[in-house]
């Protein structure tokens, strides 16, 4: 099986912004505690992908997780836009389209995509604004987020939703700019083979990380340095040192690297059951969930 030497986890955003309170960044060794890496001022989503880059050019042996979806789903109509003539037939087409239509827009901001007259009847954009071609209820679900609530792994969102909390529907689609302005320097799983050697990323889901350190359903955010504590002691992992704020962008990121650092052993998680090469050439996967 592949083998790491650095874990790397990105609680990403897709707020307007240009450097969102949301994005956090911790790495973690073969061993020692997590640790944040924290510009001044905070990170941009443009910091990252440039981060990334030099992580491809140094050729790191690290497994990096995206805490987003990185595609949209297909397989429940055959299609990521149905009845849109320019929707996309792999993740890869998908990336560019968002990539063309969103291009003028800073900061990695998707407004133009969204606001496009074929891809917004797909979304439900706010309470009073829901697209002719959005499905009732949650909205419409991959393959591997069907999977995970039949298992009970996870409960993540529709990324056709945009509305609330919860909703994951902006940072995946900023996420996708990303993923195409990266140009092939970093394979990802599960679109590529993973390589023997050098840096490689996957999308994760935190609240998996959070589980696996016996945080309970429904409330897995930790806001203090006790929970931490106790969060990165369930992973066999020393606690870093003091943080400047405990917010639950941060410690998600320090526990999902600690995650990372685990799970990435384990073989089931990299062949996952329902995981086929159409599925993971047009709706990826989240790693962890088997």
């Amino acid at each position: 099986m592949r083998r790491f030497d650095h874990f790397t986890c990105i609680d990403w955003s897709g707020a307007k912004t240009e450097r969102p309170g949301g994005i956090a960044l911790a790495m973690i060794g073969l061993e020692g505690p997590p640790a944040l890496l924290s510009p001044d001022p905070k990170w941009s989503r443009e910091d990252i992908r440039d981060w990334l880059l030099g992580v491809a050019a140094a050729k790191q042996d690290m497994l990096i997780g995206f805490d987003l979806s990185m595609a949209l789903p297909y397989h429940d109509c055959g299609a990521y836009f149905p009845e849109w003539e320019d929707s996309p037939n792999d993740a890869a087409e998908l990336w560019q389209l968002v990539e063309r239509l969103s291009s003028q827009d800073p900061h990695l901001n998707v407004l133009s995509f969204l606001g496009h007259d074929e891809a917004a009847r797909h979304f439900r954009h706010s309470r009073d604004q829901v697209g002719d071609l959005f499905t009732g209820g949650t909205g419409r679900l991959r393959v591997v987020e069907h999977h995970q609530r039949i298992t009970g792994q996870a409960n993540s969102a529709s990324c056709f939703n945009l509305v609330g909390a919860a909703q994951v529907g902006k940072s995946s689609l900023t996420g996708m700019r990303m993923l195409h302005q990266l140009n092939g320097a970093i394979p990802i799983w599960p679109f590529d083979p993973v390589p023997d050697s050098g840096p490689m990323i996957v999308e994760i889901y935190t609240t998996i990380a959070a589980l696996a350190a016996g945080l309970p359903k429904g409330r897995s955010k930790i806001r203090d340095r006790t929970g931490l504590e106790t969060a990165l002691t369930a992973l066999d992992t020393p606690l870093p040192g003091k943080l400047g704020r405990y917010d639950d962008h941060s410690t998600d990121a320090l526990i999902t690297a600690a995650w990372m650092r685990n799970a990435s052993t384990n073989a089931k998680l990299w062949h996952p059951s329902k995981l086929t090469d159409e599925v993971a050439q047009k709706e990826g996967w989240t790693f962890g969930i088997f």
